[in-house]
């Protein structure tokens, strides 16, 4: 397999275990197992990455700073473009972008986020923990 295509399969397998699933077994009720895809890539899609981040009942998932993460997208609403800024942190004009998504759900509320910046810098100035994996 070609490097893009292991990467895009991994996404998918991420994708789906953040949508729901068909039913619990035994219950006919459907089991909901929530939470965001994220994913970060470069330049063109050149290189992605992305996990699965989790905030009910509690942070969990494979994100480094989970519990962080959760705290500032709690503190913003669940409102990505309100995530704190750091405006102590520096950053240089090199054009090198990186495009970040979030996808799935929030405390419940659907989320279908995308922006793009200008650099590594700039997103992780931008975006407090949440992105940063």
């Amino acid at each position: 397999m070609r490097p893009i295509t292991v990467t895009a399969a991994a996404l998918l397998a991420l994708a789906a275990a953040v949508a729901p699933a068909a039913a619990a077994p035994g219950t006919g009720a459907p089991e909901r197992r929530g939470g965001l895809l994220l994913t970060v890539s470069g330049d063109a899609n050149t290189w992605i990455r992305g996990l699965v981040l989790r905030c009910a009942p509690g942070p969990s998932g494979h994100h480094p700073h989970a519990a962080r993460a959760c705290a500032e997208l709690d503190a913003a609403g669940g409102d990505f473009d309100s995530l704190p800024v750091a405006r102590d942190q520096l950053c240089t004009k090199e054009y090198a972008p990186v495009t970040v998504t979030a996808e799935g759900e929030h405390r419940g509320r659907p989320v279908a986020w995308r922006k793009t910046y200008g650099n590594a810098c700039e997103l992780g100035a931008s975006t407090g923990h949440v992105f940063r994996f």
